[in-house]
């Protein structure tokens, strides 16, 4: 037990979160769900995401992550380690890691291996995001050798396994089984999540936190406030630290983010009526084509979703920054045309270069 370990949720104010940040004082990434758009395939996907990425470099975005899904006909990132590595080596300065990779799905040995390669590989650059749900269905999932009674609860014991091949080998007796490369690589830690679980693993821990705000709005402030109050100080991090997710679709006028954001309602109501499908491209009128039970759930989960132009979603983040007090924002934007996805994602730049 560490000497912070008796450090609680109503012990100290030094966790509470600053009231008085703006947009200028967190950091902003880029979280790439690969799309795979209709009339295209995933070579197509990764070579837009590859191009994404380098801009998102020149746009002074902090990190590049991607996300494990599996089974998904409008997703290209299954492979994440892979796709991590193809973005890493086609850029030079941008964190690049996993938003994240579902840690239950592996082997802690072949997640170790695979990341502290990319480490050694890109030295600095790689960040180790990680989550527990499946990022797919129970068919696809028992196919990953993800058996009925691994749902999940095992996950602080295989990440326990997994820091435990990454940390320093030191001066006690050697290990039966080691990761090379990975033994002793500096390669930051994130524990994600969309409900409270992750936020009291990541607290008790002292690592930072993600939480998935753009599909999980309600648990939001729930999970931060458990998180931040919670906290303990580690070796790894003084205080919290919060990554937020949010979709942004940012265009020259709200109305043409308005339509751009119709591809992304596409893909929520694909999920909603059990068809997965690959991004669609934008319709007039989402209303035309959905239930008024749909467009009860599209609006629920769009709480934290922010379409618009510059100055719209400029004030759209600077309320989500007041509402969340977020350390920094990782910003998912389904768009079907790339060029106005590129463009999406620097309108955002310029608002936090501002």
């Amino acid at each position: 037990m560490s000497e912070h370990s008796s450090h609680t949720s109503d012990s100290s104010s030094s966790n509470k979160p600053s009231n008085n940040k703006s947009l200028r004082d967190i950091s902003f990434s880029v979280l790439d769900l690969a799309p795979i758009v209709v009339g295209s395939d995933a070579r197509d996907a990764l070579s837009r995401s590859l191009d994404l990425a380098r801009h998102a470099e020149q746009f002074r975005y902090t990190r590049y992550w991607v996300a494990e899904h599996h089974g998904m006909p409008g997703i290209a990132s299954s492979a994440t380690a892979v796709v991590i590595g193809y973005i890493a080596g086609g850029t030079s300065t941008i964190r690049v890691g996993s938003g994240g990779i579902m840690l239950p799905n592996h082997s802690p040995l072949v997640i170790a291996e695979q990341f502290g390669t990319l480490e050694s590989l890109y030295p600095g650059r790689i960040d180790l995001g990680l989550g527990r749900a499946p990022g797919t269905d129970h068919l696809t999932a028992r196919a990953l050798r993800r058996t009925p009674d691994r749902n999940g609860e095992d996950f602080p014991e295989l990440l326990e396994e997994l820091r435990g091949y990454l940390a320093p080998l030191g001066d006690g007796p050697t290990r039966a089984v080691r990761a090379i490369p990975g033994e002793g690589l500096n390669i930051p830690i994130w524990l994600l999540g969309s409900s409270d679980f992750s936020a009291r693993l990541a607290s008790h821990l002292g690592l930072p936190f993600g939480f998935a705000s753009h599909f999980s709005p309600s648990y939001t402030l729930p999970a931060l406030g458990l998180y931040r109050r919670n906290f303990r100080p580690s070796a790894d991090l003084e205080k919290p630290y919060a990554m937020v997710g949010i979709n942004v679709v940012a265009a020259e006028t709200d109305e043409e983010a308005r339509r751009l954001a119709t591809s992304m309602q596409q893909t929520v109501l694909s999920l909603l009526r059990g068809r997965p499908s690959q991004l669609k491209p934008p319709v007039d009128n989402i209303d035309d084509i959905c239930t008024d039970f749909e467009k009860a759930a599209l609006e629920e989960r769009s709480r934290f979703t922010i379409v618009g132009s510059k100055e719209t979603v400029r004030a759209g983040l600077e309320r989500f920054l007041r509402e969340t007090e977020a350390d920094e924002m990782i910003i998912s934007s389904q768009i079907y045309d790339h060029a106005a996805r590129v463009r999406s994602y620097e309108i955002v730049s310029d608002i936090f270069c501002d």
